[in-house]
């Protein structure tokens, strides 16, 4: 048996900020994926993935039933007879690994499931988006419901505010374009709870709520506008003045010998660098007018493409 493909996904813009209604860009990256899957000689990584399959199970049952019902008996079955989540999404990067758990678990087991191929109604998301929070708390206490969301609809996602949320097209790739928006591996697994549980202790300080309104969500919000209009002269603008922000004051979140990097960036214009989700390690977005000049700055790192302009 093996369950249809979920893919990863990229926050390019809104990590933290929509904790407090920023405006955030989700998409698809379906450089990996993940898929139910059954094995008749498992191996030591399948066991390790059907164990938390089963702790995950149990969990789902106290849903309430109000929001989603699932076919509980055939999914503890399944469990059971040694289904496991078979993934390339590398856990703790930022890119969505329990995101793509949770849209599969949904798709084969939610009774009365809403589907990619319907009207997606502003409700019809903010109902999918409420269910795949509950489902996704189990991995990180708190869930926003965006990850498995974009994995479940492999559509940009455009967040408009907490209850705003809607289905978007983003501007055509250019294939021979030389600016770029790319990944680079900290080596760092990243946790997503202590980062956030951070982040929080941190909005108890007023200058620090100022900064987040004033700077943090205003570069934020502009770069989402700027991304969807295709207006790449100001894209720059703004994600060099978000890069500069988070250097200053999201600092505990950038693994500590990525600071002079960061900084390095700034100051040359080769490159600005932002967080991929919470930080805390995993991966690191980065956005250049120019891939090869980027490429060279930073020849110690191996940077993944993920979109071009």
């Amino acid at each position: 048996m093996k369950g249809p493909l979920f893919y990863s996904k990229i926050l390019l813009f809104g990590e933290y900020g929509i904790i407090k209604d920023s405006k955030g860009l989700s998409i698809p990256y379906n450089f990996y994926n993940g898929a139910l899957k059954m094995d008749a000689d498992p191996s030591e990584k399948t066991i390790k993935s059907n164990e938390s399959l089963k702790r995950f199970a149990t969990y789902i049952q106290s849903i309430d039933d109000e929001l989603v019902r699932f076919d509980s008996d055939t999914l503890l079955k399944d469990v059971n007879s040694g289904m496991y989540f078979d993934s390339s999404i590398p856990q703790g990067y930022g890119v969505g690994s329990s995101g793509a758990l949770v849209a599969a678990i949904y798709d084969k087991y939610a009774f009365d499931k809403i589907t990619v191929l319907e009207n997606l109604t502003r409700e019809k998301l903010l109902k999918l988006k409420a269910i795949f929070s509950a489902m996704e708390s189990f991995f990180h206490g708190k869930s926003s419901g965006l990850d498995p969301l974009n994995s479940y609809l492999s559509i940009p996602i455009l967040i408009n505010s907490k209850d705003n949320i809607e289905a978007t097209g983003i501007p055509a790739q250019q294939s021979d374009g030389i600016g770029a928006v790319f990944l680079i591996d900290s080596g760092i697994i990243g946790e997503t709870a202590p980062m956030v549980s951070l982040f929080m202790e941190s909005m108890k300080q007023e200058g620090f709520r100022k900064m987040l309104k004033n700077q943090f969500i205003k570069h934020t919000d502009a770069c989402v506008d700027d991304f969807l209009t295709g207006n790449i002269k100001s894209l720059f603008k703004n994600t060099k003045q978000l890069s500069k922000v988070v250097l200053n004051h999201f600092k505990p979140m950038i693994p500590q010998q990525f600071h002079e990097l960061w900084k390095k960036g700034i100051e040359t214009n080769e490159y600005y660098l932002k967080l991929c989700g919470s930080g805390g390690g995993g991966y690191i977005l980065g956005f250049t007018k120019d891939i090869e000049k980027a490429k060279q700055s930073l020849s110690d790192y191996k940077l993944e493409v993920v979109y071009n302009f």
